[in-house]
């Protein structure tokens, strides 16, 4: 199979030929039509994450593998199926759910595999979407689109479940009560639409960006706040009418998630989703005096997949911005998300899709 590969840390990805996998028990073999650019790519392509006051996490002590063909949000058509794989068939076109673990243990078997302590995720630990092909283990990580722009569904696999399991952690609220998303990429879209679609009405989005925070406000955000500079909690504060009960963290950078811990009221919940990196201290005190959460959200589950393909198939979602490029453009389209010039989603089209 041709893929567009990290051979070396910062250094552009490699067209290459790799051995395309052959389908044995229950795994399924696609070939890859559509794969969005995520922001996990750029942390992956760097190497490492920033885990503040100057230590790094290295993704080869983490288990990352090069080469590597990256690309998580993947959708494809199925063309070989192992000997004891079932309910798909060559032709079908499927999302293929990424965070895939070892498939034996009690997190696997409850189609909870992202939380597996033994993670196999494609584009990850494998090779993933940036390919021709990719290889699913078993069907079950097959959803169908239906009639869903499959550029759109790709991004459903890690934006999209990212953000529905992140929203779940901070529901039930009543539908005027704030949610504040810091962040208006590709996830705060995703976010502002599933909101929407569950019948939230008071959207909150913070971002540097004045153009991202035109586009959150085009897209349904009740306000946008500036997040650049000093006193951002207080904006918060001020916007929402007080300390607020929910802030769902899309960047999670040291700033940010300061920023979003202090405009926190008493039992409020800080939802940390975003790789960007740093540190946060922490005021323990307060923690119990306040009853304050922070709480990791690691993207979703297969089950949050399903529901959220269900929620868009329903027209409830109305789909995020996104731009095809060529699946061979792939160095360039990870470059642009890396300077910050992408709006929505960028999503590797291969060329006879």
């Amino acid at each position: 199979m041709r893929a567009w590969a990290v051979v070396a840390n910062g250094a552009p990805l490699k067209e290459m030929e790799l051995p395309t996998p052959e389908p044995k028990g229950t795994e399924v073999l696609l070939e890859t039509t559509h794969c969005g650019v995520c922001h996990s790519d750029l942390h992956i392509w760097e190497g490492f994450y920033d885990l503040g006051g100057g230590k790094r996490m290295s993704l080869v002590d983490r288990g990352v593998v090069l080469p590597l063909a990256m690309g998580h949000e993947i959708v494809g058509r199925v063309v070989k199926l192992g000997p004891e794989a079932k309910g798909v068939k060559p032709g079908d076109l499927r999302i293929v759910y990424p965070w895939v673990g070892c498939g034996t243990c009690a997190a696997c078997l409850g189609d909870e595999d992202n939380m597996c302590l033994k993670p196999k995720s494609l584009g990850v630990y494998q090779n993933g979407g940036y390919a021709t092909h990719v290889l699913a283990p078993h069907p079950r990580h097959l959803v169908d689109p239906g009639t869903l722009d499959p550029a759109v569904a790709a991004t459903y696999a890690c934006s999209g479940i990212t953000v529905y399991s992140a929203i779940q952690k901070v529901m039930p609220l009543p539908p005027e009560e704030p949610v504040v998303l810091v962040g208006a990429g590709g996830l705060g879209m995703n976010a502002i639409e599933i909101l929407k679609a569950l019948g939230h009405k008071n959207i909150v989005v913070v971002d540097v960006s004045a153009e991202k925070r035109e586009a959150a406000r085009r897209e349904g955000a009740s306000q946008t706040i500036d997040g650049s500079g000093e006193g951002v909690a207080k904006r918060i504060i001020e916007a929402c009418g007080g300390p607020v009960a929910a802030v769902i963290d899309l960047v999670n950078g040291t700033a940010t998630a300061r920023f979003a811990f202090d405009a926190l009221r008493k039992g409020g919940k800080l939802v940390q989703v975003g790789l960007f990196g740093g540190e946060l201290s922490l005021p323990l005190p307060l923690m119990p005096i306040r009853a304050l959460t922070v709480q990791g959200s690691y993207v979703g589950t297969v089950k949050d997949l399903r529901a959220l393909v269900k929620l868009a198939q329903s027209g409830a979602v109305k789909p995020l911005p996104v731009t095809e490029v060529p699946q061979r453009d792939a160095n360039a389209a990870l470059m642009r998300l890396r300077d910050g010039k992408v709006t929505g989603r960028l999503v590797l089209r291969a060329e006879a899709a």
